[in-house]
C-alpha cells in the first residue's frame, strides 16, 4: 500500500484510516479490494480525507467513509449511470462533467455482478 509521494507522512498512511474500525468494516474494506485485484493490478493510495484506488494510469474509486458497520465509496464517472440498482446516490460535480456514483457496502454480497460491471468500466475507462 503506497501513500501519494506530496502526501506522505504518518497522517496519510492505511493504517490510520482502519484503525478502532470494527472487524465487520475491516473484512469489508480487505473484501473490496480483494474484488478490485481481480478486475485488475491496482494500488491503494490513502490521502487526508479519503483512500483512492488506482490503476497504472488513474484512480478509478474513492473510498470515503469506513462507517460501524460499511463502506462508502465513490466512483467518479464522466457520464451518469441512472440504470442500476447498487448506486444510492449520483450527483454531477458542479462545473465539471464528472459524476460521482456513491455506493455503500453492507455486506460481501453487495459486491455483487453489477458492481463487478461498473468497477469493470471504471478500471477500463
Amino acid at each position: 500500500m503506497i501513500a501519494d509521494a506530496e502526501n506522505e507522512g504518518p497522517a496519510f498512511e492505511l493504517q490510520y484510516f482502519l484503525a478502532g474500525k470494527s472487524r465487520h468494516t475491516l473484512m469489508l474494506f480487505h473484501h473490496f479490494i480483494d474484488a478490485w485485484k481481480a478486475v485488475g493490478p491496482v494500488s491503494v493510495h490513502p490521502a487526508k480525507t479519503m483512500i483512492g484506488i488506482a490503476n497504472s494510469h488513474k484512480r478509478v474509486v474513492y473510498i470515503t467513509q469506513l462507517g460501524k458497520n460499511f463502506v462508502h465509496v465513490v466512483f467518479p464517472f464522466k457520464e451518469r449511470y441512472d440504470d442500476n440498482l447498487c448506486f444510492q446516490k449520483i450527483a454531477r460535480v458542479p462545473g465539471d462533467v464528472q459524476c460521482n456514483h456513491h455506493l455503500r457496502i453492507f455486506l460481501p454480497e453487495d459486491v455483487n455482478e453489477e458492481v463487478l460491471y461498473y468497477m469493470k468500466l471504471a478500471y477500463d475507462s
